[in-house]
């Protein structure tokens, strides 16, 4: 439910009943993954998605269901052979969904609440709530909110309860802790005390991070239109170039920053991690070689460089020279991007963009026409780069 935070934050802070379905577990080839959700209000107000499209009308009718009777439940859909038109996702795949009820006197409004906000505020927050076990512990919330520098909290903290053992509380909160440092949301099973011997109890951590960072390194002509893609696709981006004349906030209006300084020194005192997107298209040795050596040893997303063959030989050579090891130089997306026959800045940013979300799903890059692969690939164990999107 953390995808729609802003939304829904806004409906806490204008007093509203409001029941949230959100997505806990998929198999096949769902359109949405875990954490995705979709909300009812009192007066019958729809945001969000949670299968686009296929379900929405029954979710909606249990969300109602929910804020009459104030009880959290669990539904499945699943495509059925016998009825093609019953309700159900006709793309084959099966969802289950958690429907709780979060009205203005619910015991635990104040835990969504405190979860929404830090959310929508652009924090860092993981909600974990139980979606499998006892009844009664059915979508009873807790939050993990992380401070970090320059943040209000000094740390980690938590409030709000699974309702259970003590202990069941101190696991969700290691749990969420750990998947809040990573950006992911998934499951974890332990018992009812909390033991992980134990799989009487099913809990969805859903992880809100700050955009994942772009950082875009040359300010050229592709860069301007690689701007403009990576937020689209929710990156924080920013533009380095050392060359003042060319790096400034008008040529890139839609960057998150412009930073003028040697892209080497740059990165070496800017903050990244494993969420991070490193994109070189400077094809200039004398920036490219510094830049580079220090990025491949960064345990970040996805390094890729511009630059024809030619170049792309020329700079491994002189990688090599500077100490970078095989290991190390097979980490490079070099000539970045996927083979679109890409011409145009535009087309070029598209093909660069496309290597990026197949780097980070896992995906092959090939056409779907004709394949017998997934549509929708087991997403990888690394960090998401969005909240709810496993990642």
């Amino acid at each position: 439910m953390l995808d729609i935070a802003e939304d829904l934050n806004r409906w806490v802070e204008e007093g509203r009943d409001f029941a949230v379905a959100t997505v806990v577990t998929v198999g096949g080839s769902a359109p949405r993954g875990p954490g995705a959700a979709m909300a009812v209000d009192g007066e019958g107000t729809v945001i969000g998605s949670v299968s686009g499209g296929c379900v929405e009308g029954a979710v909606y009718d249990l969300c109602v269901q929910a804020l009459q009777d104030g009880e959290a439940t669990v539904e499945r859909f699943g495509y059925s052979d016998e009825d093609a038109f019953a309700v159900g996702l006709t793309c084959g795949g099966v969802i289950e969904v958690l429907v709780a009820p979060v009205s203005v006197d619910a015991p635990d409004r104040a835990v969504y609440a405190a979860a929404l906000s830090r959310a929508a505020s652009g924090g860092a927050a993981a909600l974990a709530r139980v979606f499998r076990g006892p009844a009664e512990l059915l979508g009873r919330p807790l939050v993990v909110s992380s401070g970090g520098p320059g943040d209000a909290l000094p740390g980690d903290t938590y409030e709000g309860t699974l309702g259970g053992h003590p202990e069941l509380d101190r696991t969700a909160v290691g749990e969420s802790r750990a998947l809040l440092a990573a950006g992911r949301t998934a499951e974890f099973v332990v018992s009812e005390s909390g033991a992980h011997c134990g799989s009487a109890v099913t809990v969805l951590v859903e992880s809100s991070v700050p955009p994942p960072r772009m950082i875009v390194f040359g300010a050229v002509d592709f860069a301007a239109a690689l701007v403009r893609t990576g937020k689209f696709l929710g990156y924080h981006v920013t533009v380095c170039d050392a060359r003042p004349v060319f790096a400034t906030p008008a040529r890139f209006p839609e960057a998150d920053e412009v930073v003028v300084e040697w892209p080497h020194r740059y990165l070496r005192r800017t903050a990244t991690d494993g969420r991070t997107a490193l994109c070189v298209l400077t094809h200039d040795a004398k920036f490219d070689v510094p830049l580079l050596a220090a990025a491949l040893r960064l345990p970040v997303a996805f390094v890729g460089a511009m630059g024809s063959r030619r170049t792309h030989e020329d700079r491994n050579r002189r990688l090599r020279e500077v100490g970078v090891t095989e290991d190390e130089l097979a980490a490079l997306r070099s000539p970045i991007g996927l083979d679109l026959g890409a011409r145009t800045p535009e087309e070029t940013a598209l093909s660069i963009a496309a290597e990026i979300v197949a780097t980070r799903q896992g995906g092959t890059g090939r056409p779907l026409t004709g394949a017998r692969t997934p549509i929708h690939h087991d997403r990888p164990k690394g960090p998401s780069p969005r909240a709810g999107a496993v990642a």
